[in-house]
């Protein structure tokens, strides 16, 4: 990894489907009106960190509340929308049949497939979904795809994210799986080191 590199790591703001219960995988649902104010806090943060938006390259999930909320970080920091590029790579990890059901269906309807898991792992146990080590392969890929560039901001996803900060860092499954995620907070990956930051309160911006 480029010594240099920084990485600022944020994910899509909260969605109709969020609120529900409902796991979205590679389904769309646009964000709410939180969702909305949670991008744009986490965008007046980003803009104040990075300085010149225009030292940056920008990469994002194509999924819909991806490239909702990168549009919404473009126009808050003034970086030209035209030049984000979207890369299949940062979806979100995909639940197969699992996809747009509540906890409560999928136990009803799969539950020797719910057995011995825990609140962290069992995606990776869902009909046609994808495995953790395949998730894996796609993000590191990725990673080391742009390896060469100094600045990058991506916007992804929360299981993908976190699966993305654990390659990073070279943690195992179960330490990657219960990494912190959350709409208001974003990630600072430089050095092998991850820094987090919260835009949930006004002062920091």
């Amino acid at each position: 990894m480029h010594l240099k590199q920084i990485i600022y790591l944020l994910r899509h703001g909260e969605t109709e489907l969020n609120v529900k219960g409902r796991y979205q995988g590679e389904l769309d649902s646009t964000l709410t009106s939180d969702g909305v104010e949670q991008v744009k806090k986490n965008a007046k943060l980003l803009k104040v960190l990075i300085d010149n938006p225009r030292e940056w390259e920008f990469i994002s999930s194509p999924l819909g509340r991806a490239q909702q909320s990168t549009d919404i970080i473009c126009e808050v920091i003034g970086y030209d929308k035209s030049k984000v590029i979207m890369d299949k790579r940062l979806k979100e990890v995909s639940v197969g049949k699992w996809a747009g059901l509540t906890t409560k269906e999928i136990e009803e309807s799969w539950p020797k497939l719910m057995k011995n898991t825990n609140n962290y792992n069992w995606y990776f146990n869902s009909p046609g979904g994808e495995s953790y080590d395949s998730v894996v392969k796609r993000v590191s890929g990725w990673l080391h795809s742009i390896q060469n560039k100094e600045k990058v901001i991506v916007m992804s996803h929360g299981l993908t994210g976190r699966i993305i900060r654990g390659v990073y860092q070279g943690l195992t499954k179960d330490q990657a799986l219960v990494l912190e995620v959350s709409q208001n907070t974003f990630f600072k990956l430089s050095n092998k080191q991850i820094e987090s930051f919260c835009s949930e309160y006004d002062e920091f911006y």
